[in-house]
């Protein structure tokens, strides 16, 4: 029986995919195998000893202390793509929010007072204070092409807009699903300049730190709208409310209200509400479920922040799992101990993350529990599991 501890309410709908005759899930348990959770902060948290897996459902890991985890040899899963579709309706609302100066316009008329002929006169005189611009033929800039970048550039393209992108890491698999009237910017300061408006879609990391400075804003142009879905610290606020009073910003759409944002007229800013759907909350459940789930029975990882991805079919011997740091002739050491016990390897899969690596082995037979210990205590092994 795997015993599960959620950190935060999941979706029923994940949870479904461990079968309770197999799994104990609660929200107060003693030695989980996994952690299931949301936005719970387990920074400073005691670890258990049991502690295999950390499920993320969504996809930003920053309350998650993973070198921590990395160190015990436990896997950090989360659900990149699963609340795309949830991020990008919320960025193209953003945009038009933005370009029709609806925010503005909706608290003006709130504000009207008197009979339905006074109404109509203000409503008639103040509307010009309100005239926004279309769509078709502006540019965006997309920033980060993982799954939530490809989805809003893809969307803005098939609304008539110019866009063109900038991701040096991008993956294969996102450049497959990109729109080819997707333009490859030659750089983010390239990007930046031709941009009408801008979205951001990156980690928050110190390469993306304030990526929006008054340096950047000087050469964008003027009467850029700024949309950021990301994270707060991508973009550097106090510049961006100069900007705004200057004119250079027409408007600064986000997910982060903060004390110096409130009360700006031209800022937009919203309660976090990236994914705040039904259907981005169950998808993200139902993928982190069952990653940890074939984690926890198959040894198999898919979508781990930590360690690489690793992928074995079954065979009849019996699967050992080791976690270890990536060094020379680990997995030498490994099979020699197994051979030295007579142990005939069926099918063996090692692969490399950084300063990580992971080893599915199945064997012929049971692994004797001095093989075991011997493998533990190889020197770099962080972590041995048989299933």
């Amino acid at each position: 029986m795997y015993k599960i501890l959620t950190l935060n309410n999941i979706s029923v709908k994940g949870l479904d995919r461990l079968p309770r005759d197999h799994y104990e899930i609660a929200s107060e348990i003693q030695h989980p195998d996994a952690i299931l959770l949301r936005s719970f902060k387990m920074h400073g948290m005691e670890i258990p000893a049991s502690l295999k897996a950390v499920g993320r459902a969504g996809a930003g890991v920053n309350n998650i202390p993973v070198p921590e985890m990395s160190k015990r040899g436990i896997v950090v899963f989360n659900a990149p793509g699963a609340n795309a579709n949830a991020v990008k309706e919320l960025v193209v609302s953003g945009m038009l929010l933005a370009a029709r100066n609806i925010c503005q316009a909706w608290d003006y008329a709130r504000s009207l007072e008197g009979d339905d002929a006074a109404l109509s006169k203000q409503v008639e005189a103040g509307k010009k204070d309100f005239v926004g611009f279309e769509l078709p033929g502006r540019t965006l800039g997309v920033i980060g092409l993982g799954a939530i970048g490809v989805l809003v550039a893809n969307t803005a393209a098939k609304l008539g807009m110019k866009v063109i992108g900038y991701d040096p890491q991008i993956t294969v698999q996102s450049a497959w699903r990109l729109s080819a009237d997707v333009q490859q910017a030659r750089g983010l300061d390239d990007l930046l300049a031709q941009s009408d408006m801008v979205t951001f879609h990156v980690p928050l990391v110190d390469a993306t730190r304030h990526m929006i400075n008054r340096e950047r804003l000087s050469f964008m142009k003027k009467g850029v709208t700024l949309l950021n879905f990301a994270r707060d610290a991508i973009v550097d606020e106090q510049a961006v409310v100069e900007g705004l009073n200057s004119g250079k910003v027409h408007a600064y759409v986000c997910d982060f209200p903060s004390n110096l944002l409130k009360g700006q007229p031209r800022v937009i800013a919203l309660p976090h509400l990236g994914a705040s759907t039904g259907e981005a909350e169950d998808n993200c459940a139902v993928m982190v479920a069952e990653q940890v789930r074939d984690f926890l029975e198959n040894g198999n990882i898919v979508n781990s922040v930590n360690f690489p991805e690793v992928v074995m079919a079954r065979t009849e011997g019996q699967r050992v799992a080791i976690a270890n740091a990536n060094v020379p002739n680990m997995v030498g050491q490994i099979s020699t101990a197994m051979a030295d016990a007579k142990l005939n390897i069926i099918d063996m899969l090692n692969k490399s993350r950084g300063d990580l690596a992971y080893t599915l082995i199945d064997v012929d037979q049971a692994l004797p529990e001095a093989v075991l210990d011997k493998i533990r205590g190889i020197a770099g092994v962080l972590a041995v599991r048989v299933l």
